[in-house]
């Protein structure tokens, strides 16, 4: 039986991997860590990142990519920044690729499956992202995701494939909206932990949630996403999820920066990506050059950057008064 594949022996990518084994197929996991690969041969869990969570014994970990060759469809798990790169050593062509991870990337401001298109030209590629987080998956707890692909075929196919009891993935064929929303709402998380840590109540948690959906829709709408995306499992679903929730890295980044805590020491303590972090810069100049008004992603990037959360929140709360669907 053809194995699937996961690159990515984090939290989320060692998930998947006990997700689909749950179906009874067999699952080969890459991962950087030599210790994370020994972990889950030898002990059968992941103590580094998914700490807790027996794994089934059908996930095989290795730290040759060659071992890869014969797997598929491949779970891409990386963080945003590293896709390119890591793609780009695939050891085969023609697999089908789920993209999993959630940014944009630096420099070319490219969603990630124009940055997949482009590094592994004639695979299929597909998308897959919504309100997840790893440890609830891992346990089996009901989750859907959506799983978008711009050929409609393809998208059945695959969902038909990885569809599990408790997973249940939604088709869609608007991948730049299921990526946008990932994307967004991992920056609107920060901003979320930072009323929560700055204690400013939950009102204007409530009040953020709904202005940061506005901004990614905006944003989405630019980019060519649609609509009903951004309403849906990978967009306000996960924005909801992430955004009220401690166990979001994002949004736990953000209440230590409401707290006065600066950016460069609460990233220095993470072993584990707060994503939101690397790509709120690079979806503020996204933003800036769709001419799309981000307000709420524009303010994380400066709190980022070391501005005081204290003078951060004045300036948006000063911002003019405006119609609400502008």
């Amino acid at each position: 039986m053809t194995p699937f594949g996961v690159i990515g022996g984090g939290a989320w990518g060692t998930a998947i991997a006990q997700v689909m084994a749950s179906g009874g197929r067999p699952v080969r996991l890459w991962a950087r860590e030599p210790e994370v690969v020994a972990a889950i041969n030898t002990r059968r869990e992941n103590d580094a990142f998914l700490p807790g969570i027996p794994l089934s014994p059908l996930i095989e970990a290795v730290d040759d990519m060659a071992m890869l060759a014969d797997a598929g469809p491949l779970f891409v798990v990386t963080p945003a920044q590293h896709m390119r790169p890591v793609l780009a050593g695939l050891p085969a062509r023609g697999q089908p690729l789920i993209l999993c991870s959630k940014g944009i990337e630096a420099g070319s401001l490219k969603l990630l499956h124009q940055v997949a298109h482009e590094a592994v030209a004639g695979s299929p590629i597909a998308v897959m992202s919504g309100p997840t987080f790893a440890h609830e998956v891992a346990r089996g707890l009901p989750t859907a995701v959506t799983l978008a692909c711009a050929d409609g075929d393809c998208a059945a196919r695959l969902a038909d494939e990885i569809a599990r009891p408790n997973f249940r993935p939604y088709r869609s064929t608007d991948v730049a909206g299921a990526e946008i929303g990932g994307a967004v709402k991992n920056v609107l998380a920060i901003a979320c932990g930072v009323v929560d840590g700055a204690g400013l109540g939950q009102n204007a948690r409530a009040a953020l949630i709904a202005r940061g959906f506005a901004e990614m829709t905006r944003f989405g709408l630019a980019r060519g996403a649609r609509a009903e995306t951004l309403a849906g499992l990978s967009g306000l679903g996960d924005l909801v999820l992430t955004c009220s929730s401690t166990a979001s890295r994002n949004f736990s980044l953000g209440v230590g920066l409401g707290q006065g805590r600066s950016a460069a020491d609460l990233l220095s303590d993470r072993r584990t990506v707060a994503e939101g972090a690397f790509t709120a810069p690079v979806l503020a100049e996204a933003a800036r050059a769709a001419r799309v008004e981000m307000p709420v992603t524009e303010a994380v990037t400066r709190l980022l950057d070391g501005a005081p959360a204290a003078a951060v929140i004045g300036e948006v709360l000063a911002r003019p008064l405006r119609a609400e669907g502008s």
